[in-house]
């Protein structure tokens, strides 16, 4: 006999079962690591071009533990900034193991943009590039190499772009931003629509124009399409529109509550007071309604319009100048005893 001792069995059976313990345990770890969730308020994480794996990390630091868990997996996960550039909208609920996957598979979230109320190119290129990575002078510039091609001058700008909502990836060029929305544009101007413009005499640029005086005329939605049927009527017996927020977009003040013969004696292609027909192009951004209401407004016969003397934001409306004249005094009067210069 040896003098070898056995081995115990027991022994044996308590190392495996040790060992599936600290497995398990381990497992178990990793698992709630993987899935904890998100907890925070909404949170867009943005990663730009150029970031380095440094600033990938301090951009999610943001969201403490939760974000350096995730930057923990993105890593170990073989993530790379130059993959992960974009926009990331993490929501309460969202997994560790989920978010560091969509970073490293650069699965962004759209950006949701949207604009109304915008007078000039320069406020909308900042509106715009509030919400994505370009600058507004990119995309400023990215105008002169999209429209031109596209048909339009450089007054005419405005006319390429519809305020409405729109989704765009963050990361996407001024130039792809700019074709969609001229796309949305051209949809706009069916067939029909421009059938209507066309028996008005006009292009859709045309429309356009007048719709953008007719707005800065009047923030009375129902009495627009009155305004614009009596531009329409000037421009059929060809005298000058005499708009007064042309006149103000030629000085560059819109905020003018009376317009003076100072005003009115500019030489601009703007001031339609000198000029006959249409100026060069809209004197704003405009919404699709009011495109609407001028190639929809009821026939009239006025020549004439002036705000009503009580303020009201309406205007008075005249077939001939003896009438417009007696409502202008009217006007002029309160105008002078407010002490309005």
């Amino acid at each position: 006999m040896t003098d070898k001792k056995k081995k115990n069995p027991l022994t044996a059976v308590y190392v495996i079962s040790l060992c599936v313990a600290i497995i398990v345990i381990i497992a178990i770890m990793i698992y709630n690591f993987l899935t904890a969730t998100y907890n925070g308020d909404p949170y867009r994480l943005k990663i730009p071009q150029g970031s380095t794996i440094e600033q990938v990390e301090d951009s999610l630091a943001n969201l403490d533990l939760f974000g350096k868990n995730v930057y923990t997996v993105w890593k170990i996960y073989g993530g790379k900034p130059s993959a992960a550039r974009g926009s990331y909208l993490i929501e309460p609920g969202e997994k560790v193991i989920d978010v560091a996957k969509r970073i490293k598979q650069g699965r962004q979230t759209p950006v949701k943009l949207s604009f109304n109320n915008v007078r000039t190119i320069d406020q909308l290129a900042s509106r715009i590039a509030d919400k994505m990575e370009f600058t507004p002078e990119e995309f400023i510039e990215a105008l002169d190499s999209v429209l031109p091609q596209a048909g339009f001058t450089k007054p005419q700008y405005p006319a390429a772009f519809i305020p409405d909502s729109y989704e765009f990836y963050w990361t996407a060029s001024p130039q792809k931003v700019i074709a969609t929305l001229l796309d949305y544009r051209n949809r706009f101007w069916t067939i029909p629509r421009r059938d209507a413009a066309s028996a008005l005499g006009l292009t859709p640029v045309g429309v356009a124009t007048i719709a953008s005086i007719v707005e800065e005329e009047s923030a009375k939605s129902d009495e627009r399409p009155t305004i614009a049927r009596l531009y329409i009527n000037r421009l059929d017996r060809k005298m000058p529109l005499q708009a007064d927020p042309t006149v103000k977009f030629a000085v560059g003040d819109f905020g003018l509550r009376r317009i003076t013969g100072k005003h009115l004696a500019i030489n601009s292609p703007y001031n339609t007071y000198k000029i006959n027909g249409l100026p060069p192009g809209p004197i704003r951004i405009v919404d699709k309604k009011t495109l609407e209401q001028v190639l929809t407004a009821p026939r009239n016969e006025y020549l004439y319009m002036c705000a009503r003397e009580d303020f009201s934001g309406y205007h008075n409306f005249a077939k001939n100048l003896a009438e417009h004249n007696n409502n202008a005094a009217r006007y002029r009067a309160e105008l002078n005893r407010r002490g309005i210069k």
